[in-house]
């Protein structure tokens, strides 16, 4: 990469809200695009418990509607105000910078690659009215008109963050949905990047954990520690024709929900949360790679359950949070859609054929007219 101009670089602001619906995260980085010059503070505001509790209901039945539905332009507005208060929260952190950009996400309630379909909420025209600041929103769906599955785009980050790393790496994002990137050695000066969603991340646990114990995730792995895994229950879950496929290639949410929550219902709550554990432990190790990293980082909020991350070492070797790289794992995403928003506005592209499985590289995003 050129090294970064002065005149490229931007502050940016990236708003990230994942799978997981615990809330809206947000960063600042000042960025030419192509790597992150400067840190701005990172922050998460939640969602109220009433506005997650709006939002699954949409999700879990996100397949049946229209789009015009009351209710989701309802929801859809107060997801939108809540992203307004954590650009307006972020600012007054740094009153003296004045962002250029946002780059906007939205909230995933459905992702269905195969028929070139990913939704997020969001209304970028009203967040660009209440912030003042130009947006950058509608990431996925270039992607999917040039073929691609629309996701994971972290891997352009991750890439730019790892420029100087000569060995094979994968960066393992565990949010609701697991993802990775993987990082090919140097070779003459290059390297290949390939990257997918890997399986399911924390969503099945969270699920399971809040039925059995009230709470929307298995804080420290209480649950699991407990547990035994079941191993005809695990093989059953890991016997699906998407965990064979290979790279690239991207999950909704609820892709693996209805056969997962069948398989271990008559499993005590502990036995469940293991057996649940080691399904996403063996669906990221048994991930079809091209070449085997020398090491593992790993973001998101996977990296802050001891025994998924004790699992994972166990299972794949050597295995680290992304926080000894010097990073903020909890601001990771939201950085990148930060730079995404930059790389869209120098028509920079941000996910190739082997990160997304796009026919040619593609310029994600669209600005808000």
């Amino acid at each position: 990469m050129p090294e970064t101009g002065s005149a490229d670089l931007r502050w940016a602001i990236g708003l990230m809200s994942g799978t997981s619906l615990d809330g809206v995260d947000a960063a600042l980085v000042l960025t030419d695009g192509e790597r992150i010059a400067e840190y701005g503070p990172g922050l998460t505001l939640p969602y109220d418990q009433m506005l997650r509790d709006r939002l699954r209901l949409l999700l879990d039945h996100a397949a049946e509607l229209s789009g015009t539905e009351a209710d989701l332009k309802d929801v859809e507005r107060a997801v939108t105000l809540r992203h307004v208060e954590a650009v307006t929260a972020l600012r007054n952190m740094v009153p003296t910078i004045v962002p250029d950009v946002i780059g906007f996400h939205g909230q995933t309630i459905l992702h269905q690659p195969d028929i070139g379909r990913s939704w997020q909420i969001g209304d970028g025209a009203l967040l660009q009215e209440q912030c003042g600041i130009p947006v950058i929103y509608d990431f996925r769906a270039r992607d999917l008109d040039y073929g691609g599955e629309g996701a994971p785009l972290v891997p352009v980050l991750h890439a730019a963050l790892l420029e100087r790393e000569e060995k094979s790496v994968a960066v393992l994002n565990i949010g609701g949905v697991a993802n990775v990137t993987l990082l090919g050695p140097v070779q003459d000066g290059a390297r290949q990047v390939w990257a997918c969603d890997t399986g399911p991340g924390n969503a099945l646990l969270d699920d399971w954990a809040e039925r059995h114990t009230g709470v929307a995730c298995d804080t420290d792995g209480a649950l699991a520690r407990k547990g035994t895994v079941n191993r005809g229950v695990l093989e059953r879950l890991l016997d699906s024709p998407y965990l064979k496929r290979p790279m690239p290639k991207s999950l909704d949410r609820l892709s693996f929900h209805g056969s997962a929550m069948e398989a271990v219902q008559a499993l005590s709550p502990e036995d469940g949360a293991a057996t649940l554990v080691a399904f996403t432990v063996e669906a990221i190790a048994r991930t079809p790679m091209d070449v085997t990293p020398d090491r593992w980082f790993v973001a998101g909020g996977g990296r802050h359950n001891p025994v998924l991350m004790d699992r994972l070492r166990s299972r794949l070797g050597n295995v680290a949070s992304v926080d000894a790289l010097g990073w903020d794992g909890d601001a990771l995403e939201a950085q990148c859609f930060a730079l995404l928003a930059v790389r869209y506005l120098r028509r920079l592209p941000s996910s190739w054929p082997q990160t997304t499985g796009t026919r040619q590289a593609c310029v994600a995003g669209r600005a808000v007219a």
